[in-house]
């Protein structure tokens, strides 16, 4: 956390990341025109925010495409920010959410290192019952073969929240999905989106990259504007075994128990 908190500390760092909160997915020259600052300033502070976690990229031809990732942020609230202001919070994590029409990319990209091995990440990904865990209190049923359905949602109460098709399935390395949301008339009416998670051993731990895309301009944000807490609580639930108190998780949980 230590790293979060000095990238947060420079001005110029922070605006930043309020630069690709505003257009995500950009270029170091689209950014570099933003600043009045030399070329090498901006890739030292780009470098420091990836350090820390909250920049993430992704090579698409020969550019280097900069994505904001707040899921450190949401680990700062988790860890102490919950204890003493939670509607501060609140504005705090929304540094990716309520994104604007006129966002040029609408692909999401979130990253996050867990203390674990691939096959039990993996697991945690693919069980239901442990998905419920931090998920929202949400299971993910599948065979998970290539090709396959998928579903989603909570089974106590029978309700359906999401359905797609596992596209590709390399475990535990790769999953790719394709998602339609079905919680809500306006989540359903965006249509289907797509879903991959990457796993990549490092060291004692794993990197676990998210990307959400094929997303239209201007979609609503309830579509990805919860991977921030999902990861956090995935996080959570496997190096400690403890439970965030993301909304419906511990309801779900409570149910569960009972049977």
């Amino acid at each position: 956390m230590d790293e979060v908190f000095r990238a947060l500390a420079d001005p110029t760092r922070r605006e930043l990341l309020d630069e690709l909160y505003r257009s995500d997915g950009q270029t170091l020259t689209a950014l570099e025109q933003k600043f009045a600052m030399t070329r090498f300033g901006v890739m030292k502070h780009l470098r420091l925010l990836e350090e820390a976690g909250l920049v993430v990229t992704r090579r698409q031809g020969r550019e280097k495409l900069h994505f904001l990732n707040p899921v450190p942020i949401r680990l700062v609230h988790d860890r102490w920010v919950s204890k003493y202001s939670e509607p501060w919070a609140a504005g705090l994590t929304s540094l990716k959410r309520g994104l604007e029409e006129q966002e040029r990319s609408m692909e999401k990209v979130f990253e996050i290192y867990i203390k674990t091995t691939p096959e039990r990440l993996w697991d945690a990904i693919t069980d239901p019952q442990v998905r419920a865990k931090y998920n929202f209190g949400a299971g993910v049923v599948s065979d998970w073969t290539p090709g396959s359905e998928f579903t989603f949602g909570h089974p106590a109460s029978g309700m359906a929240l999401g359905e797609g098709v596992n596209v590709e399935v390399d475990p535990p390395r790769r999953l790719v999905q394709t998602m339609t949301a079905l919680w809500g008339d306006d989540v359903r009416a965006e249509g289907p989106s797509r879903i991959t998670w990457e796993i990549e051993p490092v060291g004692d731990s794993c990197r676990l990259r998210l990307t959400h895309d094929q997303l239209r301009e201007g979609a609503n944000d309830q579509l990805y504007g919860g991977w921030p807490m999902i990861l956090s609580g995935l996080k959570t639930w496997l190096e400690t075994g403890e439970q965030l108190t993301t909304p419906g998780s511990l309801m779900y949980a409570s149910e569960a128990d009972r049977k």
